[in-house]
Protein backbone atom coordinates (compact mmCIF):
# COMPACT_ATOMS: atom_id res chain seq x y z
CA UNK A 1 0.00 0.00 0.00
CA UNK A 2 1.75 3.26 -0.40
CA UNK A 3 2.93 5.82 2.07
CA UNK A 4 -0.67 7.94 1.73
CA UNK A 5 -2.76 4.94 2.70
CA UNK A 6 -4.64 4.47 -0.49
CA UNK A 7 -4.79 1.54 -2.45
CA UNK A 8 -3.84 1.08 -5.87
CA UNK A 9 -0.80 3.54 -5.91
CA UNK A 10 -2.84 6.35 -7.81
CA UNK A 11 -4.91 9.19 -7.26
CA UNK A 12 -8.22 9.39 -8.51
CA UNK A 13 -10.45 12.96 -8.37
CA UNK A 14 -14.26 12.49 -8.22
CA UNK A 15 -14.00 9.00 -7.35
CA UNK A 16 -15.86 7.75 -10.59
CA UNK A 17 -13.90 6.29 -13.54
CA UNK A 18 -15.11 6.60 -17.36
CA UNK A 19 -14.41 4.25 -20.00
CA UNK A 20 -11.24 4.88 -21.18
CA UNK A 21 -11.22 3.09 -24.47
CA UNK A 22 -14.36 5.55 -25.53
CA UNK A 23 -12.91 8.27 -24.53
CA UNK A 24 -9.89 7.52 -26.61
CA UNK A 25 -11.83 7.15 -29.60
CA UNK A 26 -13.86 9.88 -28.92
CA UNK A 27 -10.64 12.01 -28.71
CA UNK A 28 -8.90 10.23 -31.46
CA UNK A 29 -12.00 10.55 -34.22
CA UNK A 30 -10.98 14.30 -33.58
CA UNK A 31 -7.36 14.32 -34.57
CA UNK A 32 -4.38 11.30 -34.01
CA UNK A 33 -2.84 12.17 -30.24
CA UNK A 34 -0.16 10.33 -28.15
CA UNK A 35 -0.86 8.44 -24.92
CA UNK A 36 -0.24 11.53 -22.81
CA UNK A 37 -2.04 14.13 -25.17
CA UNK A 38 -4.82 11.75 -24.12
CA UNK A 39 -4.54 11.69 -20.51
CA UNK A 40 -5.05 15.46 -20.43
CA UNK A 41 -7.25 15.73 -22.77
CA UNK A 42 -9.51 13.79 -20.48
CA UNK A 43 -8.40 15.75 -17.52
CA UNK A 44 -9.08 18.78 -19.46
CA UNK A 45 -12.50 17.97 -20.43
CA UNK A 46 -13.81 16.57 -16.99
CA UNK A 47 -11.69 19.60 -15.27
CA UNK A 48 -9.59 17.21 -13.88
CA UNK A 49 -12.18 15.13 -12.31
CA UNK A 50 -10.95 12.55 -14.21
CA UNK A 51 -7.43 11.51 -14.51
CA UNK A 52 -6.61 8.09 -16.23
CA UNK A 53 -3.25 6.55 -15.84
CA UNK A 54 -0.83 5.50 -18.55
CA UNK A 55 -1.68 2.30 -16.84
CA UNK A 56 -4.61 2.45 -18.22
CA UNK A 57 -4.70 4.46 -21.31
CA UNK A 58 -1.84 2.85 -22.96
CA UNK A 59 -3.51 -0.40 -22.51
CA UNK A 60 -6.45 0.62 -23.90
CA UNK A 61 -4.32 2.19 -26.86
CA UNK A 62 -2.78 -1.47 -26.83
CA UNK A 63 -5.97 -3.50 -27.51
CA UNK A 64 -7.65 -0.47 -29.79
CA UNK A 65 -4.27 -1.60 -31.61
CA UNK A 66 -4.91 -4.77 -31.60
CA UNK A 67 -8.79 -4.79 -32.89
CA UNK A 68 -7.91 -2.61 -36.14
CA UNK A 69 -9.48 0.52 -34.82
CA UNK A 70 -6.46 2.69 -34.45
CA UNK A 71 -2.32 2.39 -35.80
CA UNK A 72 0.55 4.00 -34.59
CA UNK A 73 2.14 7.21 -36.59
CA UNK A 74 5.06 9.49 -36.36
CA UNK A 75 3.85 12.67 -35.15
CA UNK A 76 4.64 15.40 -38.04
CA UNK A 77 8.29 17.19 -36.79
CA UNK A 78 8.32 14.94 -33.27
CA UNK A 79 9.22 11.98 -34.21
CA UNK A 80 6.89 10.94 -31.28
CA UNK A 81 4.39 8.03 -32.17
CA UNK A 82 0.70 9.16 -32.15
CA UNK A 83 -2.33 7.38 -32.68
CA UNK A 84 -5.13 7.68 -35.46
CA UNK A 85 -7.72 6.17 -36.19
CA UNK A 86 -7.28 3.43 -39.57
CA UNK A 87 -10.48 3.15 -41.74
CA UNK A 88 -11.98 0.40 -39.69
CA UNK A 89 -11.92 2.98 -36.55
CA UNK A 90 -13.60 5.67 -38.72
CA UNK A 91 -16.63 3.45 -39.01
CA UNK A 92 -16.66 2.21 -35.73
CA UNK A 93 -16.96 5.89 -34.51
CA UNK A 94 -19.41 6.52 -37.49
CA UNK A 95 -21.80 3.59 -36.12
CA UNK A 96 -21.33 3.94 -32.52
CA UNK A 97 -21.35 7.79 -32.59
CA UNK A 98 -24.68 8.01 -29.86
CA UNK A 99 -22.20 5.71 -27.60
CA UNK A 100 -18.84 8.15 -28.29
CA UNK A 101 -20.73 11.18 -28.11
CA UNK A 102 -19.48 12.50 -24.81
CA UNK A 103 -17.68 9.82 -22.72
CA UNK A 104 -16.97 12.59 -20.62
CA UNK A 105 -20.23 13.15 -19.16
CA UNK A 106 -20.42 10.21 -16.66
CA UNK A 107 -17.82 11.12 -14.97
CA UNK A 108 -18.81 15.10 -14.76
CA UNK A 109 -22.58 14.92 -14.88
CA UNK A 110 -23.64 13.64 -11.61
CA UNK A 111 -20.26 15.33 -10.35
CA UNK A 112 -21.04 18.93 -11.03
CA UNK A 113 -23.27 19.30 -7.69
CA UNK A 114 -20.93 17.59 -6.05
CA UNK A 115 -17.77 19.54 -7.36
CA UNK A 116 -20.11 23.07 -6.64
CA UNK A 117 -20.63 21.36 -2.62
CA UNK A 118 -17.22 20.44 -1.97
CA UNK A 119 -16.31 23.88 -2.60
CA UNK A 120 -18.35 25.51 0.06
CA UNK A 121 -17.03 22.29 2.22
CA UNK A 122 -13.68 24.11 1.38
CA UNK A 123 -14.74 27.30 2.49
CA UNK A 124 -16.18 25.77 5.87
CA UNK A 125 -13.62 24.27 6.68
CA UNK A 126 -11.20 27.57 6.86
CA UNK A 127 -13.51 29.18 9.19
CA UNK A 128 -13.61 26.52 11.23
CA UNK A 129 -9.87 26.31 11.47
CA UNK A 130 -9.84 30.41 12.14
CA UNK A 131 -12.14 29.33 14.59
CA UNK A 132 -9.66 26.54 15.99
CA UNK A 133 -6.89 28.59 16.33
CA UNK A 134 -8.58 31.99 17.23
CA UNK A 135 -11.64 31.15 19.42
CA UNK A 136 -11.38 30.37 22.58
CA UNK A 137 -13.48 27.53 24.24
CA UNK A 138 -16.75 29.25 24.11
CA UNK A 139 -16.33 29.89 20.43
CA UNK A 140 -15.49 25.79 19.82
CA UNK A 141 -17.67 24.54 21.55
CA UNK A 142 -20.60 26.66 20.01
CA UNK A 143 -19.07 25.81 16.24
CA UNK A 144 -19.27 21.88 16.78
CA UNK A 145 -22.51 22.18 18.01
CA UNK A 146 -23.28 23.91 14.87
CA UNK A 147 -21.82 21.41 12.77
CA UNK A 148 -23.20 18.93 14.86
CA UNK A 149 -26.63 20.01 14.17
CA UNK A 150 -25.37 20.89 10.17
CA UNK A 151 -25.12 17.53 9.68
CA UNK A 152 -28.48 15.92 11.14
CA UNK A 153 -30.35 18.42 8.92
CA UNK A 154 -28.07 17.35 6.18
CA UNK A 155 -29.16 13.96 6.27
CA UNK A 156 -32.77 14.57 7.04
CA UNK A 157 -32.72 16.27 3.87
CA UNK A 158 -31.85 13.18 2.41
CA UNK A 159 -34.75 10.89 4.24
CA UNK A 160 -36.71 13.84 2.81
CA UNK A 161 -38.40 14.81 6.51
CA UNK A 162 -39.88 18.10 6.93
CA UNK A 163 -38.55 19.04 9.70
CA UNK A 164 -35.49 20.31 8.29
CA UNK A 165 -37.36 24.10 7.59
CA UNK A 166 -36.06 25.02 11.20
CA UNK A 167 -32.37 24.46 10.05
Amino acid sequence: MPADGRRGGHRRRGGRRGDVRNAALALLAEQPMNGYQIIKAVAERTDDLWRPGPGSVYPALGLLEDEGLIEPQAAEGSGRKVFALTEAGTAYVAEHRDELADPFTPVTGPRDAFVDARREVGQLAMAIQQVVMAGDEQQIAATRTLLADTRRAVYRLLAEDDSTSSA
